[in-house]
């Protein structure tokens, strides 16, 4: 079927449509019914084990000797390949090892561990015996930590001995043990994984060694559960006070990371599949453990990065030596290998004759990004648009379904089950073409949060200023063909004299510079007119003539949006602040500009870039 005609019947039939894809799963008891309009809930009778469906039954269907999953760690040198049969039996132990401490249905578990196969057995596991599992990003620092701890009150924490930058080494139990006495709640016990390069010293009476008590424990089964009960909380980036958790159900997020694996990115059954992310993030859980193996694919496990572990060719040599169909990434990875790799010799020099298309997301890419991989490639290269909340993708070029048309600039058009609206401050309908509020109306899909963990508050927060919709917080548009483009954050939209103009359109003026890697724009205060745009340039390793590029850009940007846009400074930095996950940290950049108290986020991946921005804002010194 084409995406036209899976998209009618997904609107004409939602219960019909997501019983069908439902059907695609083993459940201890189908549901009778896709969605209760009462409880907002899917497949509200249904009961099924979401480790049984991506790991024991493909065992039963035969398949357990197909690979399951490829570990690849270019940063310790290490690699392994564990089959399906391989995987059962880890996951089943370490359920038993888990389940030795007290572990019961419903009990949460912390997951604070690096990109080891055991974080992925541990997050099988917890679901195998229908444990909640919160995965916190290792290394995230002890204050932050202990937040998460006081707020799920998990009964056990899994940990590791340490973890792995480029060049350094992060010893993670230090952070456990300051994270576990600032806490008020106190875990029953902590098992520690050691790593041979680093090992800790364990808490007698709290602290108990992974290798040992794995080898004792006996496999655990599945515990059926119901298909609303939580399989993980999943706490989003950045967030201060309060954390704000998100809650994934069982089975309508087993149902559409299934369908999803199809549809959007054409992958069948026995391929192998990519995304280079961690299991800190949505995307980890969706795409690196649970969509693939849901769908009895192999999935690649990287401990390591674009560039640097070794060089901005490991992508493409990992994608020849697995057979990689799809690997999706993030934006800011196509920037590092580009700006390590400016001439594509790492790609000429791979043969990518499995990879049918790269997929980017997890933040907006810049039509020039998009374009200068696509034309190294020759494959087809997809943004998509999705959140924490969402789960899963919302926005996106169906591959699956044979859509092929990519429109730089757009994410895609709406994934069948979504249904998007955009409005104006005031909640009116705007025309096509113009930026406004992105919204979806409600309900929501399967696979989309259901609630914040114990904040009954702000879930409804996100609900109630565009009633029956919920509130993206981006700004987008939607043009005539349906095709939606995501602005940047609402908050991303600047007001000028008046005038309401997107951060996010100037960015991609100012990356279409052949000098530019990459780039961010942000308001700064103004007394006369409000706000103005700043810019932040990072450009090709050796450009020399940055006065000329600062004239070029400004003249772009006046006569590609108009003379108000004019930004008050560009500064040329070496880099820009990132979150882990490769998300720009634009309000960062925000305070800088307008001398604001600075709050480093715990998610940052390297706080030696903002030094030397914060003393050229201070300068003024925009060339």
């Amino acid at each position: 079927m084409s995406l036209a005609d899976v998209a009618a019947s997904a609107a004409r039939d939602p219960q019909a449509f997501w019983l069908d894809a439902a059907a695609g799963l083993d459940w201890t008891r189908f549901p009778n019914q896709a969605h209760d309009a009462a409880s907002d809930s899917w497949f509200p009778d249904g009961e099924l084990n979401t480790c049984f469906n991506a790991v024991d039954r493909h065992v039963e269907a035969g398949r357990d000797d197909a690979t399951a999953l490829i570990y690849e760690s270019p940063i310790t040198g290490k690699s392994a390949r564990f089959s399906f049969a391989e995987l059962q039996e880890r996951v089943a132990r370490t359920a038993g090892m888990i389940a030795a401490q007290g572990v019961e249905k419903g009990d949460r578990v912390i997951i604070y561990m690096p990109m080891v196969p055991e974080a992925v057995f541990a997050m099988l596991a917890c679901a195998r015996l229908g444990a909640v599992h919160s995965v916190v990003f290792g290394g995230f620092a002890a204050p932050e930590l202990a937040k998460r701890i006081d707020d799920c009150e998990p009964k056990l924490v899994l940990s590791a001995s340490c973890g792995f930058e480029p060049g350094r080494t992060i010893a993670y139990k230090p952070l456990l043990d300051q994270a576990l006495e600032l806490a008020r709640h106190k875990p029953t016990a902590a098992i520690i994984l050691q790593r041979e390069e680093l090992s800790a010293a364990l808490q007698e009476g709290r602290d108990l060694d992974w290798q040992a008590n794995y080898a004792e424990a006996d496999p655990a089964p599945c515990v059926p559960v119901a298909s609303s009960d939580p399989l993980y909380i999943l706490y989003t980036s950045g967030t201060t006070g309060t954390p704000k958790g998100v809650v994934r159900d069982n089975g309508g997020h087993a149902t559409v990371l299934h369908w999803s694996m199809g549809s959007i990115y054409g992958i069948d059954t026995g391929d192998t599949y990519w995304a280079a992310s961690d299991i800190g993030w949505v995307v980890g859980h969706s795409y690196i453990v649970y969509g693939p193996l849901l769908k009895g694919c192999a999935t690649i496990l990287f401990e390591g990065k674009p560039v640097g572990t070794p060089d901005a060719g490991i992508f493409w040599r990992l994608v020849d030596q697995h057979q990689v169909k799809v690997l999706f990434t993030a934006p800011t990875a196509i920037r590092a290998i580009r700006r390590s790799d400016p001439d594509g010799s790492f790609i000429d020099d791979a043969s990518l004759s499995s990879l049918q298309a790269l997929f980017l997301a997890g933040e907006r890419a810049d039509p020039d990004t998009l374009l200068w991989i696509a034309d190294k490639l020759g494959k087809p290269v997809i943004d998509h648009w999705w959140q924490t909340e969402l789960g899963w993708p919302a926005i996106a070029t169906c591959f699956g379904l044979g859509e092929t048309e990519i429109r730089a600039g757009s994410a895609g058009r709406a994934v069948p089950g979504y249904r998007f609206k955009v409005r104006d401050d005031a909640g009116d309908p705007v025309d096509a073409g113009v930026v406004g509020n992105l919204l979806i109306e409600q309900p929501l899909p399967p696979g989309a949060f259901r609630s914040l963990w114990n904040n009954p508050v702000k879930f409804q927060a996100g609900f109630v200023d565009f009633p029956g919709h919920y509130t993206t917080g981006d700004a987008g548009m939607i043009d005539q063909d349906g095709y939606i483009h995501i602005m940047g954050r609402t908050d991303d939209i600047i007001n000028v004299a008046g005038h309401r103009l997107s951060t996010g359109q100037m960015e991609e003026v100012v990356a279409n510079h052949p000098q530019v890697v990459e780039c961010a724009v942000v308001g700064a205060t103004d007394e006369l007119k409000g706000e103005m745009p700043v810019g932040f340039v990072v450009t090709r390793p050796g450009c020399a003539r940055l006065d000329e590029v600062h004239s070029e850009l400004v003249a772009s940007i006046r006569g590609d949006i108009g003379p108000i846009a004019s930004p008050r400074s560009i500064y040329f930095v070496d880099g820009l602040p990132k979150t882990r996950s490769g998300k720009i940290l634009r309000n960062l950049l925000r305070d800088i500009t307008n001398g604001a108290d600075i709050s480093i986020p715990q998610t940052i991946d390297d706080a030696g870039v903002i030094e030397p921005i914060i003393e050229q804002v201070e300068r003024k010194a925009p060339a």
